[in-house]
């Protein structure tokens, strides 16, 4: 059945393109609306490295995930605007080297309630809850983060590509802060956004984006934007960068077609 005529819940709007659909499209994934795919072509008409700079954020939330569980010994996870499920979540790859390691996925996207809780119905060690990443004490205190997340242990949050989501006014750096105030010292925040260095990038993406989905968009950043939102933590090696270059796997990753913009971020622990 193609996505057009499934029946719908009440609750999914298919009319307005979602940041989460879109990504999937741009990663391949079939969950996702004609106004999604039409949305992305007319953005790729203008920053075509677009695909290609989502694939290259996923890789580098694969690579992030299984450094941390790897290197570090982190067991619990909270995806922040996780976006629907694809190849090689976070709970596979922290689950592959520690099988009680536990994630919470956060969206607010009723598709990604929908397809998430479908995938993960058969493992105790992982929820998606549906609600705004804004919300931190609605998610701290929602049930399934209370039964899988110790928050006397480390934790790593993630802010993997949501960031340029939230507008100014709702205080995006007041966002980790808020969250990093209740994670035990020793946990981990890892976060990235779309950035460019060119204003007429800028605006374009950000008025693109905020038209397309209803006000449901913040702005493309730059560069030192993002670091003034990890003030009071330990940013580790190697920084904040374009995310293809952070502890790469290899040289052989899928190269940005043109630097118009990029995801830019990294790693930062709570001391």
């Amino acid at each position: 059945m193609s996505q057009e005529t499934q029946p719908q819940s009440g609750a999914v709007d298919v009319t307005i393109p979602s940041v989460a659909r879109m990504y999937d499209y741009y990663l391949g994934g079939k969950d996702n609306y004609a106004v999604d795919r039409e949305a992305c072509e007319e953005l790729s008409k203008v920053v075509p490295s677009t695909q290609v700079l989502a694939i290259n954020n996923r890789r580098f939330l694969q690579r992030v995930v299984r450094w941390l569980a790897g290197e570090h010994g982190i067991r619990q996870f909270i995806d922040h605007g996780s976006g629907l499920p694809t190849q090689d979540n976070v709970h596979q790859v922290a689950q592959r080297i520690d099988p009680a390691a536990r994630v919470v996925y956060v969206d607010n996207d009723p598709i990604v309630l929908a397809h998430g809780r479908a995938l993960l119905e058969e493992n105790a060690n992982t929820a998606v809850i549906q609600a705004d990443m804004r919300d931190t004490d609605g998610i701290f205190g929602s049930p399934e983060v209370e039964r899988l997340i110790d928050f006397d242990q480390p934790v790593a949050a993630l802010f993997v590509s949501v960031l340029h989501c939230i507008p100014d006014s709702d205080d995006p750096a007041g966002l980790i802060k808020r969250v990093a105030d209740r994670l035990a010292p020793g946990s981990f925040l890892v976060v990235c956004q779309l950035v460019s260095e060119d204003a007429a990038t800028r605006d374009f993406v950000t008025e693109f984006m905020r038209v397309q989905t209803h006000g449901q968009w913040g702005r493309v950043r730059q560069a030192h934007e993002l670091a003034g939102f990890l003030d009071g933590l330990e940013i580790l090696e190697p920084g904040l960068l374009e995310v293809s270059t952070w502890k790469p796997d290899a040289d052989i990753g899928p190269k940005q077609l043109t630097q118009e913009w990029i995801e830019y971020g990294g790693v930062a622990r709570k001391v």
